[in-house]
């Protein structure tokens, strides 16, 4: 897709980003200008890449990318079962080197290779509560996963920054239906309903779910 000398090209074998967020990132990011970001499912870097070539050309930022890549239940026994997470880490790596090569400004890159739950408590840990502008919630879909991800993040957000729900709609298709606990959006609907006094949900395309904290 871009060149940059002596690293090629991007690797990206998917369309999930292009097709389900950038539009909306292209109009939201200008108006919350983060520069302190935190991603919890990175895969190939899609998004990861898109921030870095969208923000870091403007403002020095911090980026931060949890994934273990290890692949969640859909990976193993699921419909997304071909994926090598082995290759897809690589092209992560790959992916995210050209962006960063690409950029003049400092970036603040940091890769937590770990579960999500672990990763983010190590942050909060650390005294990034109410740190962050922007979050991308984008790794397990099993809702108590996604569950804990929410609470976690929300504590993680400064007030006034926004969380971006993936896969809002996202259910596999299984032999015997729906199954809800393999769904994000229980999950979504339980912390939006329980924090509703502390966040407002922001005008979006349903399949992803945006949120802005208005207090802690």
């Amino acid at each position: 897709m871009v060149n940059a000398d002596g690293l090629g090209q991007y690797q990206f074998t998917k369309s999930w980003f292009e097709e389900t967020a950038k539009k909306v990132w292209d109009k939201l990011l200008p108006q919350i200008n983060p520069t302190k970001i935190l991603e919890i499912g990175s895969y190939e870097g899609a998004s990861t890449c898109y921030l870095i070539d969208s923000l870091a050309p403007k403002n020095k930022i911090e980026i931060h990318c949890i994934d273990s890549w290890e692949g969640g239940i859909e990976h193993k026994n699921g419909e997304m079962a071909e994926a090598d997470m082995t290759e897809v880490e690589k092209r992560f790596l790959h992916n995210t080197k050209i962006s960063l090569a690409c950029v003049e400004k400092s970036v603040d890159f940091q890769i937590h290779k770990g579960f999500s739950d672990v990763e983010l408590a190590k942050l909060l840990v650390c005294g990034k509560q109410n740190y962050f502008d922007f979050i991308y919630v984008d790794g397990s879909h099993q809702a108590p996963d996604v569950l804990c991800d929410a609470i976690l993040s929300f504590r993680l957000l400064r007030e006034g920054g926004v969380i971006a729900f993936d896969d809002y709609l996202w259910a596999e298709n299984l032999s015997y239906g729906i199954d809800p606990i393999r769904c994000p959006k229980p999950a979504i609907d339980a912390f939006t309903n329980i924090y509703c006094r502390k966040m407002r949900v922001l005008s979006a395309p349903l399949y992803q779910l945006y949120i802005q904290k208005v207090a802690n």
